[in-house]
């Protein structure tokens, strides 16, 4: 333990260096520095508290950002030094998805380990990144403080559209039913859950109502039209969709 602290804090080496030093997994070094209370300690992390040279805030909104904003209050989560995504231990195709994603936005490419428990943990240190996604609304505890979906993405319909894809693509899920299936949304954020079913009315979907933290799209009409022009990029959806649709796919997010 005194030389990962040593290591992180004091010789400023990322994760990956750490790990390589002792020998030892990401996972195992980050799992530490949790335990150890250090990556929310911007104090004992100097690197932290500097700006990087290599990260390029957006100067304007965007349809990637849109979708990576989903993504965020769906699995992500911010402390006050980073930025991270967790994903599912089957999700590696989306895991690299939402790396490139993050890349293209910031011109800075994330790191990942997995996690003891096997989940993917998609990350990128930056207070700099943290402090504008903050001031955007997003927050470190998304159900404690009830976050909602920025006012900005409702000023056009291509952003609702792709935040709406980053959203299901995180805490959606498609299932079968008795005679057809359904594609569901979950989320404890009562804001965020009415303003994702605000958008499917204005966009012409209809939703059903929230029942609980649930929201669901049932209709024949409505599945394809989510799937046609929202589409998913978790491979998991898609392939959950076109098996329950009885169509033969490669893996790819196809217009049917």
């Amino acid at each position: 333990k005194h030389m990962v602290v040593i290591l992180f804090t004091l010789k400023n080496l990322p994760i990956g260096e750490v790990a390589k030093i002792l020998q030892l997994a990401d996972s195992t070094i980050y799992d530490r520095l949790v335990r150890l209370g250090i990556p929310t300690l911007r104090s004992k992390k100097v690197r932290f508290n500097n700006v990087r040279l290599d990260i390029v805030i957006p100067r304007r909104y965007s349809s990637d950002l849109a979708e990576f904003i989903g993504i965020m209050l769906g699995d992500g989560h911010l402390t006050p030094m980073q930025v991270s995504v967790t994903l599912g231990n089957k999700e590696k195709s989306y895991v690299d998805y939402v790396s490139t994603l993050i890349k293209k936005i910031f011109h800075a490419k994330p790191k990942c380990i997995k996690s003891k428990k096997g989940h993917f943990i998609v990350y990128i240190g930056s207070t700099k990144i943290v402090r504008w996604l903050c001031d955007m609304g997003l927050v470190y505890n998304k159900v404690k403080y009830q976050v909602d979906i920025p006012r900005w993405i409702f000023r056009r319909s291509v952003f609702m559209k792709s935040a709406l894809r980053g959203l299901y693509d995180t805490d959606g899920s498609v299932y079968r039913l008795k005679i057809g299936m359904q594609i569901s949304f979950c989320n404890h954020s009562r804001p965020l859950i009415e303003s994702v079913r605000r958008i499917l009315l204005d966009l012409g979907f209809s939703p059903s109502k929230i029942s609980g933290f649930n929201l669901y799209l049932t209709r024949f009409n409505d599945r394809v039209r989510f799937y046609n022009e929202i589409g998913f990029r978790n491979k998991k959806h898609i392939d959950k969709y076109l098996d329950f649709q009885g169509v033969s796919h490669s893996g790819n997010c196809s217009a049917l």
